[in-house]
């Protein structure tokens, strides 16, 4: 027990990358739809993360860190200028594509940020702004 208290303690010491990097420019969308993103994709899919308390207990901290970094890299909102329209169109349609098949949120969010559950009327808010041209 004494090795895995120390363990414990000392894996503390190798913090998770927690930054938020400016917002470059917010995705441009109508307000029901900004609304719905900032409810259940801006934690992992923007740079402003809110980060639970836990995500400064490591190992669940490197877990956390690494999903975000994941999820920015594959959709982010702070960056959403950075694309051709045409990218956008595409980024759109893929994210509502995810969340179709409801891959998106991850099973394993939703409980302990019950907010990011989608309801029908969000996912057809989704769905038509994905289909919007």
């Amino acid at each position: 027990m004494i090795a895995f208290a120390v363990v414990f303690a000392g894996i503390q010491l190798v913090p998770a990358d927690r930054a938020n990097p400016p917002v470059q420019a917010d995705v441009a969308a109508p307000p029901e739809v900004a609304a719905v993103l900032r409810r259940a994709c801006y934690d992992c899919h923007s740079h402003e993360t809110r980060w639970p308390w836990y995500a400064r207990v490591a190992p669940v901290s490197w877990w956390l860190a690494h999903d975000v970094e994941e999820g920015r890299d594959h959709l982010n909102f702070s960056t959403w200028d950075e694309s051709t329209p045409r990218e956008r169109l595409e980024l759109r349609r893929a994210a509502w594509e995810e969340v179709r098949e409801e891959h998106m949120p991850p099973w394993f969010y939703l409980p302990l940020h019950p907010g990011a559950r989608l309801s029908e009327g969000d996912r057809a808010v989704l769905r038509d702004w994905a289909a919007e041209r």
